[in-house]
Order: structure tokens, then sequence, then C-alpha cells
């Protein structure tokens, strides 16, 4: 089991939040839609793992975003125990915060050869909107150090867009 709480509307987990993301990505910058974040500086939501009477509750899972006019972009998303439940509840928690917002549109940008996310965010009701053909090779000029190959031996090439309307 697991608990879904509110981080970082402060800044104030920027730090250990920074710290997890770079373990997860290597970084806890991002590059969407030719735009650089520092996802650590965002609002998200973390899932905790009940703790036992005698443990800590270790974090199982981070998601953050950012919200522009309507729009909510899920920035980040990470679940370090898989098939739980655990990614679906924070996606819930970020949309459930963006239609308290006011949003109309929540989306998400993976790259083609993350084929477990295409898969997981179709399957929650996500459509692709956009493909940026070619988009990764603008997104090393703003952040170099991301590579060349992807998941499963596929180039890391296009970012891909979906979307899910809030209505």
């Amino acid at each position: 089991m697991f608990t879904i709480r509110p981080i970082n509307d402060n800044h104030e987990h920027q730090d250990w939040l920074a710290g997890f993301l770079a373990e997860q990505w290597g970084s806890p910058r991002m590059v969407t839609r030719g735009a650089l974040w520092d996802a650590s500086a965002l609002p998200g939501f973390a899932a905790v793992k009940d703790a036992d009477l005698f443990g800590d509750a270790p974090v199982i899972g981070v998601a953050t975003y950012h919200i522009v006019k309507r729009t909510c972009e899920l920035t980040t998303l990470n679940s370090v125990q898989e098939n739980s439940g655990v990614g679906t509840a924070l996606v819930e928690a970020v949309t459930e915060r963006a239609r308290a917002a006011g949003c109309k549109t929540l989306i998400v940008v993976t790259t083609n050869d993350n084929l477990r996310a295409l898969r997981f965010y179709q399957r929650r009701g996500f459509v692709i909107a956009a493909v940026r053909v070619n988009e990764m090779a603008r997104s090393r000029q703003v952040k170099p150090d991301i590579p060349l190959m992807g998941f499963d031996g596929i180039p890391l090439r296009d970012e891909i867009e979906l979307e899910k309307a809030l209505l």
C-alpha cells in the first residue's frame, strides 16, 4: 500500500527532489517542446509506501507538473515499484490538481523509444496529439547529455506529445 502526498508546493522538497530525479533520469533538468525545465523546482506528488511499525516511509514514485494558462504538463513521472498502481495514482493526482486549477487539457511529452510510456498513457485515456520528428536533435542543443540511443536500442529521435481532455 502507498499514500499520495503533495510535494514541493513551496520548493520545500527541492533539494530532495533534485537528488531523486538525478537518480532516476540522470538530472533534474528536462527538455520538452524546446524548453528546459528544472523539474526539481516544480510542484508535484510523491507516492509514499505505508511505513511499518519499525521503519520509515520510502518514496516509491514521483510526478511533477507545471501549469501554463489552461494546460497542465505532466513533466516527470517515475515509479520505482512498477505494476502496483503507483504511476496511475500519481497521474490521477495531477489530473485532479489540473482540474482544480481550471485546466482544460493535461499533456505529457515522451520520446519515440519509450514504448512503455506510450502504452501506459494511452491506456489511461491520453491520445497522441503531436509528433515532432527529429526534435531530440534540437533538445540536445539545450541539454547535450541526452543520449543518442534510447530504450531497447531504438535511436532517440522524436518527441511524442499525448493529451487528455479534462472536461
